[in-house]
C-alpha cells in the first residue's frame, strides 16, 4: 500500500499581525499541512503562543522565513516587504501566497501612484496571478506566486463577477463599503482606538482606495473591457468584517431572474458562497472564509450585498483556500465552518 502523501510545509512570513496570526491558527489544524516555520522581526526569539495566549503554535518565531525549509511561504507582511524577499523564496522553489499589495497590480505605475514607492521587484508583476478561486480557479493550478485581492476588492469582485462575466450589466460599478477596525491592522494609531470609533461611523479614501485600482483592474478582466468604479470606503465601529453593497446598471431587457440564474449558475456549487433573500448581518461570517450574497433590483440598477470577514475571506482564511486549490486539497481543509450567532 503506498503511504500518505507528504504533508506541505508552509512557513507564514509577517505571524504576528493580525492575517499573519489568523493563517498560523488555521494552518496549524490543517490535516495536509505541516507548519514548520513562523517569522516575525519585532517578536523573533518568543513563541508564537507567547505573543498570542490563545494561539496553539509552539514555534519559536524566527526573524525571517528560510526558504529552503519550505513548500509555501504565506506573506502577511507589510506592503514592499514581500515583494523584496519573493525572489528569495521563489528561487528556493517555494510557492508563495502573499496576502498584501505587492502582487495585486499588473501596471508597476499604478504601484508608485498608491504606494508611494518604485514597486522592488516590477519583472514579478506578470508572473503573478491574482488569485480568484471561485471566479478564475484554473489560473491558480501550477502558479507559483499567487496575490490575494484586497479585502474591499474580494467582496465586490465576489458580489459583481458573475454580472459582469455574463454582460448582465454595464461597465460601470459603484461600491459603497463598510469594514471594522481589525482591517487597519495591530499597528493601527489614534483614529481606531475605541474611544475614537465607538458610537461613530465615517467615510475616508474619498479621493481615492488602493482597492479601487485591484476593482477596475479585474473588473476589466471579467467584464471583457474597460470598467469604472466609483467606491467609498467606511469604518464603522466593529472589529471584522465587511459589507460591501455594489450598484450595477441593468441591461435592457435584463431581469432579477437572469441575474440569479447566472450567478447559481457560477457559485451553485461552490462552498465558501451563499445566498441569502435579505442582506446578511457581518456577524454572520465572523471567523468564517463564506461570503453572503443577497440580490435586488431598483428600478434599472442591480445591486448585490456581499458580506465577508475581512480578516478571513477578506484575507488569511482566503489564503488557505488558494493554498488548498493550488496543492489540490479538499477546498474546506482547514477551514471548516465555525459560524458563531450570535
Amino acid at each position: 500500500m503506498a503511504g500518505a502523501a507528504a504533508p506541505v510545509r508552509v512557513a507564514v512570513a509577517g505571524a504576528t499581525g493580525y492575517a499573519g496570526a489568523w493563517c498560523v491558527a488555521l494552518l496549524s489544524r490543517h490535516p495536509g499541512v505541516q507548519l514548520v516555520q513562523a517569522a516575525s522581526r519585532s517578536h523573533a526569539g518568543s513563541t508564537h503562543q507567547a505573543v498570542y495566549p490563545a494561539s496553539e503554535c509552539q514555534l519559536v518565531l524566527l526573524p525571517e522565513v528560510d526558504p529552503s525549509g519550505c513548500d509555501v511561504v504565506v506573506s502577511a507582511l507589510p506592503p514592499g516587504e514581500a515583494a523584496r524577499l519573493a525572489p528569495l523564496w521563489l528561487n528556493a522553489g517555494a510557492t508563495v501566497i502573499d496576502i498584501s499589495a505587492d502582487f495585486r497590480l499588473r501596471d508597476p505605475a499604478m504601484y508608485l501612484k498608491w504606494y508611494g514607492e518604485e514597486h522592488p521587484n516590477p519583472n514579478l508583476l506578470l508572473r503573478s496571478v491574482l488569485a480568484m478561486p471561485e471566479l478564475d480557479p484554473k489560473a491558480i493550478e501550477g502558479s507559483e506566486l499567487l496575490a490575494l485581492p484586497g479585502c474591499f476588492s474580494t467582496a465586490a469582485l465576489l458580489g459583481c463577477g458573475p454580472a459582469l462575466r455574463e454582460h448582465l450589466v454595464g461597465p460601470e460599478i459603484l461600491v459603497d463599503a463598510k469594514t471594522g477596525v481589525s482591517g487597519a491592522g495591530r499597528q493601527a494609531g489614534q483614529g481606531f482606538l475605541l474611544s475614537e470609533v465607538d458610537e461613530s461611523t465615517r467615510a475616508y479614501g474619498m479621493d481615492g482606495h488602493r482597492h479601487q485600482p485591484e476593482m477596475v483592474q479585474a473588473m476589466s478582466d471579467l467584464f471583457g473591457e474597460g470598467c469604472t468604479v466609483t467606491f467609498v470606503p467606511h469604518l464603522v465601529p466593529m472589529v471584522r468584517g465587511i459589507v460591501a453593497t455594489c450598484y450595477l446598471r441593468l441591461r435592457p431587457g435584463v431581469d432579477l431572474a437572469a441575474v440569479k440564474r447566472a450567478y447559481q449558475s457560477h457559485y451553485g456549487d461552490r462552498p465558501f458562497i451563499r445566498f441569502s433573500e435579505d442582506p446578511a448581518a457581518s456577524k454572520l461570517v465572523s471567523g468564517t472564509n463564506l461570503c453572503y450574497l443577497s440580490l435586488h433590483r431598483q428600478g434599472d440598477h442591480l445591486i448585490v450585498c456581499a458580506v465577508i470577514d475581512n480578516l478571513g475571506r477578506g484575507a488569511s482564511s482566503q489564503a488557505v483556500q488558494l493554498l488548498n486549490q493550488r496543492f489540490g486539497f479538499n477546498p474546506m481543509a482547514g477551514l471548516e465552518l465555525s459560524q458563531r450567532w450570535p
